[in-house]
């Protein structure tokens, strides 16, 4: 089961990421309303990915590795550890002056006014950082399951 869990975990923080590049193409092009929902999906996708990734790890399950180049794949689960930790409070941020935008400008066809501006330009200083962390984040957990699959030996903590 829990390796169901852990398969299902990765699926959804991939298209977790998937969502939020669709989001930032979206804002790009000016369109909001897919760009805001875009990213409400990747937020709920990456907050199941959570839920599945912390249920697996209270089953126990976890996987170490014994594959070559053990330096290299402790670096690159470290800094994912590292900024996967960071990308919860700067998803949070960034979500936070969004929805308070959104709330003072009452629609998204006035997010253009006086005290909305100011939530959607911390908004968008939020997600200067938040975007490239989430991506780093969500790129590098799908290139350690990859690594532990091939390379990985169970260890249920029994």
């Amino acid at each position: 089961m829990a390796e169901t869990i852990n398969q299902w975990s990765v699926i959804m923080i991939v298209l977790s990421g998937i969502a939020l590049i669709f989001g930032v193409l979206f804002i790009r092009r000016g369109n909001r309303e897919a760009h805001m929902r875009s990213m409400l999906t990747a937020s709920a996708l990456a907050t199941v990915f959570l839920v599945l990734y912390l249920t697996r790890l209270a089953m126990g399950y976890e996987k170490t590795y014994i594959g070559p180049n053990k330096g290299a794949y402790l670096a690159l689960l470290l800094s994912h550890i590292v900024l996967a930790a960071a990308n919860l409070p700067l998803a949070l941020g960034a979500l936070w002056h969004a929805w308070k935008g959104l709330q003072a400008a009452g629609n998204l066809n006035n997010i253009d006014a006086p005290a909305a501006r100011a939530h959607f330009n911390k908004h968008r200083a939020w997600v200067r950082w938040t975007v490239p962390v989430w991506l780093y984040v969500a790129a590098t957990g799908w290139i350690i399951y990859v690594l532990l699959h091939k390379y990985g030996q169970v260890s249920t903590g029994a």
